[in-house]
């Protein structure tokens, strides 16, 4: 049983994930993500539901479009299996259970965002919209029955998470613009994201999220500097760390915090 469960929700995730694409392909020209059906974009022709089947699909066109022949992105089938495996680490996480539906939904707005901040720099504030609705969904559902993320049945526990995720990057942004005289050193669309990513988490893996993205950011920007890919002046899209930091401290963010209190002496 446990075994098929798992089956189901890995087709499911794949079947969002391809939805997920069409997010983040128009979403930030302010298309719409209904109409019309999907199509290529190279020759413009309606994709038939053989063409769609995520992942598959790619294989075995072997990456091409099957009616222009021009090569498709690799990263379609790369959001729909990312999409399904956050899918099932949550389902490991949570089981099925409301927790279970608002941070899947959570997690699919951490994924358009991800990309499109990492093509565009920009975080579109229907996403984070989209991403505040499901946080109050949480907050409300607290308020009846007690909620493992936050990790207490505090009311004021995502509350704190959501004034101190925001607070630090404001923060963050108004020492950047000091130090470097500029406005470029932290963008709304992260502090916005982060008070909403608070607002989920609740205080104490909105640190965890805060750590995870800032070492990872941090991490990433060094390898590239090394590699000769990114010089002292260019800027990082820091809103993928963000979303791989949240996602790690839902799923582990208890796990990381027993680790470390496991290494300060008693």
């Amino acid at each position: 049983m446990q075994i098929i469960i798992i089956l189901y929700i890995l087709i499911f995730g794949l079947v969002i994930g391809c939805f997920l694409n069409v997010c983040i392909y128009r979403i930030p020209t302010k298309q719409s993500i209904i109409s019309p059906p999907s199509h290529c974009t190279s020759c413009g022709t309606r994709l038939r539901p053989l063409d769609l089947v995520p992942v598959f699909s790619y294989i075995f066109l072997l990456g091409r479009c099957r009616y222009c022949g021009k090569r498709v992105s690799a990263r379609y089938p790369m959001v729909e299996g990312i999409t399904a495996t956050m899918f099932m680490l949550l389902y490991f996480r949570f089981s099925l259970s409301v927790e279970f539906i608002v941070a899947a939904f959570f997690s699919c707005i951490l994924i358009c965002v991800a990309f499109i901040d990492f093509d565009l720099k920009i975080i579109p504030n229907g996403l984070v919209l989209a991403g505040l609705l499901s946080s109050i969904a949480l907050f409300v559902y607290n308020l009846f029955y007690t909620v493992s993320i936050y990790g207490d049945s505090t009311w004021y526990n995502p509350l704190i998470g959501m004034a101190g995720g925001a607070g630090f990057l404001l923060l963050v942004a108004v020492a950047g613009s000091l130090v470097f005289k500029s406005d470029d050193a932290m963008g709304m669309g992260d502090i916005k994201l982060l008070a909403v990513v608070g607002l989920f988490l609740g205080w104490r893996l909105t640190i965890v999220a805060i750590f995870l993205a800032v070492i990872l950011a941090a991490s990433t920007s060094l390898v590239l500097m090394l590699i000769k890919k990114l010089n002292s002046k260019s800027t990082v899209a820091f809103g993928p760390f963000i979303a791989l930091g949240t996602f790690i401290a839902m799923v582990y963010g208890w796990n990381i915090i027993e680790a470390y209190l496991g290494f300060i002496p008693k």
